[in-house]
């Protein structure tokens, strides 16, 4: 999503395209991963420290309502926010050691599902899959999680 297509939205929406708005959006589109509300305020601050947590707050949920964005929570429970693309998917693996998180497609797995739920006479809206584990780094500190060959 380009910040052009954010004020083409919210315009549609009856909403105003604001100056903070606009440098909210411009942050969290470039940043990367999956970012909590403090990582991406103190991103924000940096640029113009007149933008409060409140408006930034109220930008993300803004983002998600229009689905430019997508809220988390993972098992430990923090939310944080990713933009989104229309038309496209992504599933996690997040480390239960260090808390990395590391999306990934597979169109194997995706057509898999859809042959589940048509035959179970289902039609899926939308789906969420995050595997926990640990990653390499995390596994190789671990002594019960090597491999026993």
């Amino acid at each position: 999503m380009e910040a052009q297509q954010f004020k083409t939205r919210i315009s549609k929406e009856g909403l105003k395209s604001t100056r903070q708005r606009a440098k909210i959006i411009d942050v969290f589109l470039n940043s990367t991963g999956h970012k909590n509300l403090a990582q991406i305020y103190a991103q924000v601050a940096r640029m113009d420290p007149k933008i409060g947590y409140t408006t930034v707050y109220r930008t993300l949920k803004l983002l998600t309502r229009l689905g430019l964005a997508a809220q988390r929570k993972f098992a430990d429970g923090e939310t944080r926010y990713e933009p989104t693309q229309e038309g496209t998917h992504h599933d996690h693996l997040i480390c239960l050691g260090c808390g990395k998180i590391v999306e990934f497609e597979d169109e194997v797995l995706e057509s898999l599902q859809n042959r589940i739920a048509q035959q179970n006479g289902f039609h899926i809206l939308q789906h969420r899959m995050e595997l926990y584990g640990y990653c390499n780094s995390c596994g190789r500190k671990k002594p019960s999680l090597r491999r026993k060959d």
